[in-house]
């Protein structure tokens, strides 16, 4: 079973009395364990295609499934709710907590799935030796490397343990050696979880992880 399945997705949006169309038929299946990178320019839909994927953002029409729930039709509290059990999100600008320590973001996360107390600070401990940031719990956002930010932040988005991962531009405020640790940690989760694994990015060096590159513009997507 495919864990996500997009199939002729379209997204227009108003714009005064103009329709802006984003996405025109966009497709994408991934597998579990799969690393597909989506690559385009800027204003070619691939933002507002992971947000439909990520339950962010209705598809104005087309297919979409995440782990085998539809979406197509679905009220914001059924898309709100597929997003907690099976989507993990990671951003270019990592969205930690400054006044939280390392520990504490991935808390906070936890507690929003109604986890809390010593469970939460256990399973937080957790999560972060499974991306190597074990020493660097305690630590604040301002006393970590642009790295090991990322690192908590991958740490928060297997709160959910989630079926996808998706990543905007993950590796665009990391320099080379950093971003290469970075990607090779993405992979090695998403193979040996069988988490599915989409990383919209501009950075080449994203294809030597990914099983595959697929491509976006003006709103189609090409295999």
């Amino acid at each position: 079973m495919f864990t996500v399945h997009a199939e002729d997705v379209t997204k227009t949006f108003r714009e005064g009395r103009e329709t802006v169309e984003v996405l025109r038929g966009a497709s994408l299946r991934l597998a579990p364990g799969e690393v597909v990178a989506l690559e385009g320019p800027s204003g070619s839909g691939k933002t507002t295609f992971l947000s439909i994927l990520g339950c962010l953002l209705t598809a104005t029409s087309g297919h979409v499934s995440i782990a085998g729930e539809t979406l197509d039709g679905a009220r914001p509290a059924q898309a709100q709710a597929v997003r907690r059990r099976h989507i993990g999100f990671v951003f270019q600008q990592f969205n930690l907590f400054p006044a939280l320590t390392a520990a504490e973001n991935v808390e906070y996360a936890l507690n929003l799935k109604g986890v809390t107390g010593r469970t939460a600070e256990e399973q937080a401990r957790a999560l972060l030796d499974r991306v190597g940031m074990t020493d660097r719990a305690k630590f604040l956002p301002r006393d970590l490397s642009g790295g090991q930010k990322q690192r908590v932040a991958i740490a928060r988005a297997l709160v959910a343990e989630p079926s996808v991962i998706l990543a905007d531009e993950p590796t665009a405020n990391l320099d080379s050696s950093v971003a290469t640790q970075v990607l090779e940690l993405f992979g090695e989760l998403a193979r040996r979880e069988q988490r599915s694994l989409l990383i919209v990015t501009h950075d080449p060096r994203v294809r030597r992880v990914a099983d595959r590159v697929v491509g976006i513009a003006d709103g189609r997507i090409a295999a």
